[in-house]
């Protein structure tokens, strides 16, 4: 594939908003998980939420898209120079050339959950406020952007679970090489609600305590809120040495079971060898594999097996999770603006909460500097739908 510009990318996390406080909180070592506090659930485990997001407030003419997932997106959009960068887009390329592309797996379902609790006792009539196109619909949060930056071009959200903002990238992709946009706004958003609470809880796959990605005591994940943004761009000379690039995209569909991965990691190991071949490079090409590492027995082992039989023990590796909690259909964005941010400072994240890793691994428990130029980020989601990204340096 030809590389894309990777001009300008933010995340906002428990671990605070904008890139700033994520790389600091990285290189620290630091988790942003707690114990569950969220309103409304009572449940024995930790989560990752973004302080203050029930308290931002939408503009007058995009009050109809109100629901804590848009306010989250509206907080992510607006750290790190981001909007300025869409705007400065918009004027070089017109609104029309650029396409919305995003990854959630819950929307606003908050909104439709607080909705049921306020329904008419007599009746079931849910209140008239209610507004389901502009929250609970999964294309809520696409529309807002668009709606926010005022963008008329092609614009879709994929929802497949954990691997729904890795898999927009691949989106934008196609649709920059078919012609059809000159730039894309990619990434993910997604908010705490019951339904994933109670849903991971119900599977028996939420932790007790924070999250252990590989760690061999792991058991279960700690769910996280996040919004993440990248804008892509076609590449145009010259290029400074530390741009980044979106080098390859991979993605697969084992369809081995509805909520375990393939146990060997066949699927995972398919989109990680697409992704590869997509950028040019062989396996010892890449410098830094940011695993999807949910810090579930069966993901992570099968994750393992997976990089194990591709990579060999010696490229460095580490999940993020143990930071930032599971973000679900926003995982696949955060994660890859983690992977530009070691590339642009040149570091490898660690693992925090993980003390005791799958052997056989060269996994990464503190962070540590590095001369990094080609990570490979892994999202794998529920039903086998996997998606590896490739992203590197210019030089």
């Amino acid at each position: 594939m030809n590389p894309l510009l990777i001009s300008r990318y933010t995340a906002t996390s428990c671990l605070g908003r904008g890139i700033g406080p994520m790389r600091d909180a990285l290189a620290a070592g630091r988790s942003g998980l707690k114990h569950c506090d969220f309103d409304g659930v009572a449940l024995e485990t930790w989560i990752g939420e973004v302080a203050g997001a029930d308290d931002e407030a939408l503009p007058e003419h995009l009050r109809g898209f109100d629901c804590r997932n848009n306010r989250l997106a509206q907080i992510g959009f607006e750290q790190d120079g981001f909007a300025e960068a869409v705007r400065d887009a918009i004027r070089r390329y017109g609104p029309d050339r650029i396409g919305v592309f995003l990854g959630t797996s819950t929307a606003g379902i908050l909104e439709t959950e607080l909705a049921y609790q306020r329904r008419d006792r007599a009746s079931g009539a849910l209140p008239a406020g209610f507004n389901y196109a502009g929250s609970h619909n999964p294309f809520s949060v696409a529309a807002f952007v668009q709606a926010a930056f005022g963008l008329g071009g092609p614009a879709n959200v994929v929802s497949s679970a954990c691997s729904s903002s890795a898999k927009v990238f691949a989106s934008a992709r196609r649709m920059i090489e078919a012609g059809l946009i000159d730039a894309a706004i990619v990434g993910g958003v997604d908010s705490l609600c019951l339904t994933t609470l109670y849903g991971f809880a119900s599977l028996e796959l939420t932790s007790k305590q924070a999250c252990r990605p590989f760690d061999l005591g792991r058991d279960g994940i700690s769910i996280g809120e996040a919004a993440a943004f990248a804008l892509l761009e076609r590449v145009s000379e010259p290029l400074a040495d530390d741009a980044i690039l979106l080098l390859g995209v991979g993605e697969s569909s084992d369809a081995y079971h509805m909520s375990s991965p393939h146990p060997e990691g066949l699927g995972a190991r398919r989109a990680m060898e697409a992704a590869l071949t997509a950028a040019g490079l062989e396996p010892g090409d890449i410098d830094y594999i940011n695993l999807h590492g949910t810090a579930t027995p069966s993901n992570d082992s099968a994750e393992s097996k997976a990089v194990r039989a591709l990579f060999g023990a010696a490229t460095a590796c580490s999940s993020t999770k143990g930071a930032t909690g599971h973000t679900l259909g926003a995982a696949g964005g955060v994660e890859a603006v983690i992977a530009a941010l070691a590339l642009r400072d040149g570091f490898l994240p660690g693992s925090p909460n993980t003390c005791d890793p799958e052997p056989d691994m060269n996994y990464l428990l503190a962070s540590r500097p590095a001369r990094v130029r080609r990570v490979l980020s892994n999202s794998f989601g529920f039903g086998g739908t996997n998606c590896s990204l490739v992203i590197g340096r210019a030089q």
